[in-house]
């Protein structure tokens, strides 16, 4: 799961690669395939959310009869609810149980999330730390849906720039 969350969406940190010929044939094979249903997956991800975030926002119009405040109202609670749980607060994980920074797991969140994966800095890899058992695959389902959010917010903005 850990090795499909940082290979298909290409983040590629370096720290997990294949080291024969064969397992390098099946990782191209593999890309062939997981990269373009990955980002199918992403794009639904991002979808549904759009659609939760449309859902909250008709719900407000028709509760309150605001018509253009409930849209703004409900996508800057959805841009705050995204920045809190895929980019502020996750650093603070990063803190306790890596010993970085917030500044460095604020930087390992968003390269991350934006898919950069430069592989300076990579969760569960310190020989020195105890890592609980549910860590790396929470961290893998942050990283799933945390990239869909980010889509979505770019999806917003492109729409808003349209």
């Amino acid at each position: 799961f850990r090795f499909n969350t940082s290979f298909l969406p290409c983040l590629g940190y370096g720290n997990l690669s294949p080291s024969t010929a064969g397992g390098r044939i099946f990782c191209i094979l593999f890309a062939l395939f997981g990269i373009p249903l990955n980002l199918v997956l992403l794009n639904e991800i991002g979808q549904l959310m759009l659609v939760g975030v449309q859902h909250c926002a008709h719900r407000l119009e028709e509760v309150f009869h605001w018509q253009k405040k409930a849209s703004l109202l409900i996508k800057t609670c959805a841009l705050v609810t995204g920045l809190l749980l895929f980019l502020l607060l996750p650093p603070f994980l990063f803190s306790d149980k890596e010993g970085w920074s917030y500044e460095e797991g604020f930087y390992y969140s968003f390269i991350t999330l934006s898919t950069i994966g430069f592989g300076d800095y990579v969760i569960g890899m310190n020989p020195d730390h105890t890592y609980p058992g549910w860590y790396k695959n929470v961290i893998s389902l942050w990283i799933l849906f945390g990239m869909a959010w980010l889509a979505l917010v770019i999806k917003l903005c492109i729409n808003f720039l349209e």
